[in-house]
C-alpha cells in the first residue's frame, strides 16, 4: 500500500468530522439583525450535501458581516472549539474593497495547501470561464484544523466541497493531528 493510501486508510478509522461554516456577508447579517428571514442559500446547500456523508457533519454555522474583527473572532472561537475539525468561510475572497476575509485569515495560516486554490480555480474555470481567476480561494492549516476560504457563491461552495474538500477532509485531518 502506498503512503497516501495508508494515510487515507488510517483516516477512515477516525471519528466523525465536524465542520463549522461561516458566511461572510454584511447583507445576510443585516437580515438577521433586523429579524428578517435570511436569503442565504449556502447553509441549506451544505446541510444537504453533508446529509449524505456518514463521517462528516455540519456542527456549527454563523453569519457575520464583512468585518475583519468579526472574521477573526469567528476563527478564534472555532480554533478553540474541540468539537470542530474544519472551518470553512464562504465570502470575502473577491477583489472588491469589502472583501477582507482573505487578508484577515491568510497571515494566520501555518501551512497553505497551494493545490487546493489551484484546483478550485481550474474546476471553476471549466464551469464559469476566465472570471475564475478572480477568486482568491485558499486552504490550509491553522492549529489543529483545516481552514478553507471560499467565494460567497453557493455554486462555488458546492464545487469546493463536493470535488475537493469532502473527498480529502479525513485525510487532511489525520495528517494535521497525527502524532509523530
Amino acid at each position: 500500500m502506498k503512503v497516501h493510501e495508508e494515510h487515507k486508510h488510517e483516516a477512515d478509522k477516525k471519528k466523525k468530522l465536524r465542520i463549522a461554516l461561516i458566511i461572510v456577508s454584511t447583507s445576510r447579517f443585516e437580515e438577521l439583525e433586523t429579524q428578517k428571514e435570511t436569503t442565504d442559500e449556502t447553509i441549506p446547500l451544505v446541510q444537504e450535501l453533508l446529509y449524505k456523508e456518514a463521517k462528516i457533519s455540519l456542527k456549527e454555522t454563523m453569519i457575520i458581516p464583512d468585518s475583519a474583527d468579526h472574521v477573526e473572532a469567528a476563527l478564534i472561537d472555532y480554533l478553540e472549539d474541540k468539537n470542530i475539525d474544519a472551518i470553512i468561510y464562504s465570502g470575502g475572497t473577491g477583489l472588491s474593497p469589502k472583501d477582507i476575509t482573505y487578508e484577515t485569515i491568510k497571515p494566520k495560516f501555518e501551512k497553505i495547501i497551494p493545490g487546493f486554490g489551484e484546483l478550485f480555480r481550474y474546476l471553476s474555470y471549466k464551469e464559469i470561464g476566465s472570471s475564475a481567476m478572480l477568486s482568491r480561494a485558499i486552504g490550509g492549516k491553522i492549529g489543529n484544523k483545516a481552514v478553507f476560504l471560499l467565494p460567497g457563491s453557493p455554486n462555488a461552495v458546492k464545487l469546493a466541497l463536493s470535488d475537493l474538500i469532502l473527498p480529502e477532509l479525513a485525510h487532511m485531518s489525520y495528517l494535521i493531528t497525527k502524532k509523530e
